[in-house]
């Protein structure tokens, strides 16, 4: 058919799996390459605010999302000690009005499944561990540590913060250690006993930390925190999210902090704990027949709940720019894309470094009122006010 491409995706987290969807069903041949010998359930949760909603329903996956997710009532932002409201976005039916699409929390490995279920069998490779890329003038070629190689028409590098398709193009990145960690864990609710969550999404601000929290089900019956603190500059650890934290630890550097947040983290069981990592946006996301996307091309800090949003806004854009193109096309429908989507993703990935967002009203238009399915393709998605042009 005319516009069939053989495309690889290296790596099959949220945006690599939304891209292969979106790919396959526009009649492309797809294989989704992952280093990982099966997929895991990772404990943590993940905001799926009005933006992400509109990407999900383009991929028609919103409608589960929606079953089996939590709407928060409002997100809700308040005071460490003294629990004073700062903002309250109105959630619910309110924000679907406003925005298009509601805002939901679930368990992100519910949401990796949600996608994982919608490509075809078969379309996932594991043990797949990229060793070198290589580009030609009519193809790109994949190599791989168990010796294989894969020639393609187009190559997408989705396979995160630690990207090998990036360090192929760009060199070798050295993120900047922060010196603020993360605590992060999902629990059963009924450890809380009869005091339960309120309906919000809920983000405590301190002078120098935060802690984050909501449900992640529709039933209401397990409970998600995050947090962000400073940390002694000398510990380190990769950015992985299996390494334990110590509960007493996190207890105590929450001490200060109102006796709502305190009863929460009394009923965590267990936590776990990971260092934030800065890095800069870089000057391009594509070369040739290869393109980045997701935490490979404009990794960011966890303060605004939009790294998974961006991932799926870019399959999305990948997609619409993939649609009908021949193989010699591709090199240009990549350009396209960085066009439309570099400017808005660089702006998110800056302002989330700065961790004001939604702690004052104001400034949610721009992030959640973007529908990245109807906008136009040639003008760059929606970036700041105070930045634009």
């Amino acid at each position: 058919m005319r516009g069939q491409l053989r495309v690889g995706v290296v790596g099959a987290g949220i945006g690599g799996l939304a891209a292969a969807v979106l790919l396959q069903r526009a009649g492309h041949q797809v294989t989704v390459f992952e280093q990982a010998t099966r997929f895991a359930r990772v404990g943590a949760g993940i905001q799926m605010g009005a933006n992400a909603m509109k990407a999900l329903r383009v991929l028609g996956l919103d409608g589960e999302v929606r079953r089996i997710g939590f709407r928060p009532g409002s997100l809700l932002n308040l005071d460490f000690d003294t629990g004073t409201v700062t903002n309250e976005l109105p959630g619910g039916d309110a924000l679907e009005a406003r925005y298009g699409a509601p805002h939901m929390c679930l368990h992100r490995a519910d949401l990796h499944g949600i996608l994982a279920a919608a490509v075809a069998p078969g379309t996932v490779q594991f043990g797949r561990k990229l060793r070198d890329l290589e580009g030609g003038p009519g193809t790109a070629t994949l190599a791989f540590e168990d010796g294989r190689r894969e020639t393609l028409d187009a190559v997408i590098g989705a396979d995160g913060v630690h990207s090998t398709v990036r360090e192929r193009m760009l060199g070798r990145e050295a993120p900047r250690f922060t010196g603020r960690v993360a605590y992060r864990t999902v629990f059963p609710a009924a450890l809380l006993g009869e005091q339960q969550l309120n309906n919000s999404r809920t983000k405590w601000w301190g002078p120098d930390r935060h802690i984050v929290m909501y449900y992640i089900t529709a039933a209401r019956d397990e409970v998600y925190f995050v947090t962000s603190q400073p940390e002694d500059p000398s510990w380190m650890t990769p950015e992985s999210w299996s390494a334990k934290g110590s509960v007493e630890a996190l207890r105590e550097s929450f001490a200060a902090f109102h006796p709502e947040v305190r009863r929460v983290l009394d009923a965590c069981p267990e936590v776990y704990k990971w260092a934030l990592l800065a890095r800069d946006p870089l000057p391009h996301w594509t070369e040739g027949r290869v393109a980045l996307m997701g935490d490979a091309c404009h990794p960011m800090s966890p303060y605004m709940a939009q790294g998974a949003a961006m991932a799926l806004e870019d399959a999305v854009v990948l997609s619409r720019c993939l649609a009908e193109v021949e193989a010699e096309g591709v090199a240009a429908a990549f350009r396209r894309y960085e066009a439309n989507r570099r400017p808005r993703a660089t702006d998110i990935q800056q302002q989330s470094n700065e961790n004001t967002f939604l702690r004052r009203p104001g400034g949610t238009d721009w992030v959640y009122g973007y529908d990245v399915g109807a906008a136009p393709l040639d003008v760059p998605g929606w970036t700041r006010p105070d930045l634009a042009a």
